[in-house]
């Protein structure tokens, strides 16, 4: 029986089986890197040993590390959660062998599985649909387009589409040195590309006494960089024939290499409907959350008992009831290469209601930093059918108070109401489709400026100290303000009549858009705060109402922390920074200048590449690693690499200079 368990891994899935944990009366014990001292995950556990360094590999990777900690906490079993080492049979013998257990299948079964080549030969042999390999030495143009693969690899490293054969040498060079920077292992194999492919998988649970369930599917088509965002059970539009070949496919994979436990087999199913086996994931994943709420069943507590021997609950698993849809909510801005954000998270206010499940390892106060994953969390809604699922979920997202970095959340938002989504016409290239639109800035003037509105009447009205924030407020709110007597004109306000002082103006501008509003307002001899087209009825430092000229009253709640206003209201959320009064000038890089986007390591740079090597527009020059994902930085301009200050290993800091391409001259 396990009475005290050691989770090897971090953040939200951590604390997700901690929370099991605690409902079984297990003792827990975490891991962290010096980066995640103050962690949630920590705080949550009831011990917690300390892997020094930062880096995953120098802590989190450490499977040696990981094995002491155990020990010296007087653990008596392992959980690996996802990620990390949850696929290492190496791990998962070294942990068995100190005489501690392994909650994951067997280290035989995951060895089988870990490399994609070898697993398709065995799914192969056991009859489960494949996509035919391609030999890269020997594709021609009638083979494209191709999909480059790590062997050893997940989470989209180490993957590239091929389209034109030309181009397929250099990929291929690209993708194995990506694929052995992240996994220690450069094999890379190739498959055809399925154009619209669906992302469709199988929860597989397991006991050591022969019995397999298949819980159902999900669909997980909605994918950047080859990384799921929005995922769902069961995974809709599928006729009851296909869901048996994929449950059948399922079980025999799992049967093929005498699994135990958590696992999920994942396939890709052509636009004409037909299965094709991808890879097997031997641990619990991400999105595991959506099946717990269809099938009514703890997947974690389920791993739980099967490591201790027990069988499952029955021959057959219970009845699916509902739908359940989860979206990922990553700290990454989707306008600009989905490019990890990192800082303070002042405040994660996700609404507690039937139906919505949170699982994060944030809560406001805490930083997001470098080293790690950007997922902030998961967002998941169960309800009777999909569109009140999908619905909920929606608006639960547009009323969550994220204060901060930079996120997805209007992205997902938009995904959850996009035509092709509520009509379940689901492919991997949705975001390919989609995106610019998804991302365009929205057409909703009126409710930003009513948003700078309520920030400038919670400023004027309480002032702050630029770097503080504001006090809450204790007092009376201010009486109601007469309606201005001209109507509302967008971010600058309109002419004043019937005032005895000129309006006085206050600037910010939007992020992340980085649009300007101007706001005029006055205020009464009485202290009240009045605007053309629209009137405060009550103002504090956290909360104002703003009533406009057509009777519609609009409620904000306000949050500043430092020269930032984060403005949360019905319809959006808004966050604005306080501008000078007067622009001022500000110092600019040198034409050329390459500048790091985001705080990280240089993994590595193009072949060749020093100071007065040539180069063409566009072309990847420095491959800058951050958050588990790899960023090409491309020359702005055909010409001459003047500078070069990167160098692999290097670790960087946002904004700095990392080369420069002086422009050849136009003819």
């Amino acid at each position: 029986m396990i009475s005290t368990l050691l989770v090897a891994n971090r953040g939200e899935i951590a604390c997700r089986i901690f929370r099991t944990c605690r409902a079984l009366g297990i003792a827990t014990v975490a891991v962290y890197s010096d980066a995640d001292a103050d962690a949630l995950h920590v705080r949550e556990a009831d011990t917690a040993v300390r892997l020094p360094g930062a880096a995953p590999a120098d802590t989190y990777l450490r499977g040696d590390l990981v094995v002491r900690a155990a020990l010296a906490a007087g653990a008596g079993a392992v959980h690996p959660g996802y990620g990390f080492l949850s696929e290492n049979a190496g791990f998962a013998q070294a942990v068995q062998d100190a005489g501690l257990v392994w909650v994951g299948p067997p280290a035989k079964a995951i060895e089988m599985m870990a490399s994609k080549t070898r697993a398709k030969e065995l799914m192969a042999a056991a009859d489960v649909p494949l996509l035919a390999p391609v030999d890269p030495a020997r594709a021609t143009v009638d083979d494209l387009p191709l999909l480059l693969k790590a062997a050893a690899g997940g989470g989209g490293r180490g993957m590239r589409v091929v389209r034109e054969l030309g181009s397929l040498p250099g990929e291929m060079a690209a993708a194995t040195a990506e694929a052995a920077n992240a996994f220690g292992d450069g094999e890379v194999f190739a498959e055809p590309y399925v154009e619209r492919g669906r992302h469709v998988e199988v929860q597989i649970m397991a006991d050591e006494h022969g019995t397999v369930w298949a819980l159902g599917t999900r669909d997980c088509s909605l994918q950047r960089r080859h990384q799921k965002v929005i995922e769902e059970a069961p995974a809709p539009g599928l006729d009851e024939a296909l869901r048996t070949r994929l449950h059948d496919a399922a079980t025999a994979a799992a049967r093929a290499v005498g699994y135990r436990g958590a696992g999920t087999v994942e396939f890709l199913v052509t636009a004409d409907g037909r299965p094709c086996f991808l890879e097997m994931n031997t641990r619990l994943q991400v999105e595991h959350p959506v099946t717990e709420a269809v099938f009514g069943l703890d997947l974690v507590a389920l791993q739980l008992s099967v490591a201790e021997g027990e069988p499952l609950p029955s021959p057959t698993p219970p009845a699916p009831h509902g739908h359940a849809v989860e979206a990922r909510l990553y700290a990454e801005d989707p306008t600009h290469d989905w490019q990890p954000r990192t800082g303070p998270l002042h405040t994660l206010d996700v609404p507690d209601e039937p139906g919505l499940r949170l699982d994060t390892g944030y809560t406001g106060g805490d930083t997001i930093g470098v080293h790690y994953d950007p997922m902030l969390a998961k967002v998941i809604a169960h309800a009777p059918t999909r569109t009140q699922a999908v619905r909920l979920l929606a608006r639960a997202l547009e009323r969550t108070r994220i204060h901060g970095p930079v996120t997805n959340r209007d992205l997902l938002v938009r995904s959850l109401r996009h035509p092709d989504f509520t009509g379940a016409r689901l492919d991997t290239g949705f975001y390919d489709r989609h995106l610019d639109a998804l991302t365009a800035t929205p057409d909703d003037a009126t409710d930003r400026n009513l948003a700078a509105l309520a920030a400038t009447a919670a400023d004027a009205t309480h002032p702050r100290t630029t770097g503080t924030p504001w006090k809450p407020h204790t007092g009376a709110n201010p009486p109601r303000t007469p309606a201005a007597s001209t109507p509302y004109q967008g971010s600058r306000f309109g002419a004043w009549r019937n005032v005895p002082s000129q309006p006085q103006t206050r600037r910010y501008r939007g992020e992340p858009d980085g649009t300007e509003h101007e706001i005029a307002y006055r205020t009464t001899r009485g202290g009240a705060i009045e605007a053309p087209g629209a009137r405060i009825l009550t103002v504090t430092p956290d909360h104002v109402t703003v009533e406009t000229d057509d009777g519609v009253t609009h409620r904000f709640r306000l949050a500043a922390h430092h020269d930032r206003v984060y403005v949360d209201g019905a319809t959006g959320s808004y966050t604005f920074t306080a501008l000078p009064r007067f622009t001022e000038p500000t110092d600019r890089a040198d034409p050329g200048s390459l500048l790091a986007p985001m705080p990280g390591t240089v993994a590595r740079l193009a072949d060749g590449l020093v100071a007065g090597a040539t180069v063409e527009a566009g072309q990847p020059l420095i491959w800058l690693e951050a958050m588990k994902m790899e960023h090409r930085i491309h020359a702005p301009a055909s010409g001459t690499l003047t500078a070069l200050h990167a160098a692999p290993g290097l670790q960087v800091e946002v904004g700095a200079l990392l080369a420069v391409v002086q422009e050849e001259p136009t003819p």
